[in-house]
């Protein structure tokens, strides 16, 4: 009786597999109008919150503010997207002062969207700090200035 039971789960699992199979095929038919799709939900995508923060804690932002000590360590730029679909990506882009000291690609699940990144901040890095979110294109949804140490 086992070896029924496992032929019957084998069959099951295959015609899974198969299912899953012919979505795949289905994929590269539709592949020529992928291009096109991205575009769409990068343009819709709208920042509607995003604050500076020094940590987070079960997907909330802990201290948020503007301006930090400069024995900070490291700051926390959360950001709750929509207008998202599973294959949007956005940017978080770091400037101390003017220059841009990084980029953080950051994946977006889908609609409303919550995520957030750490930026380590050494002690020497007073001043104006600005972080960019960016759509995949590179167009800035939003911008938060803050400062540390002053």
């Amino acid at each position: 009786m086992k070896p029924i039971s496992i032929a019957a789960l084998a069959l099951l699992l295959a015609q899974g597999l198969a299912a899953q199979d012919t979505t795949h095929a289905a994929a590269p038919a539709a592949a020529p109008a992928a291009p096109a799709a991205p575009a769409a939900p990068a343009a819709s995508v709208s920042v509607v919150e995003a604050v500076v923060a020094r940590s987070v804690v079960d997907r909330v932002p802990q201290d948020t503010g503007t301006a930090f000590p400069v024995d900070v360590g490291q700051v926390v730029l959360w950001t709750k997207v929509s207008g998202a679909t599973a294959a949007t990506a956005i940017h978080h882009v770091w400037f101390h002062g003017d220059t841009q000291v990084g980029d953080v690609e950051l994946a977006v699940g889908g609609s409303p969207w919550r995520t957030w990144s750490k930026k380590t901040v050494p002690a020497d890095w007073t001043g104006a700090w600005h972080v960019e979110v960016r759509d995949a294109a590179g167009t800035v949804l939003k911008r938060i200035d803050f400062t540390v140490g002053q």
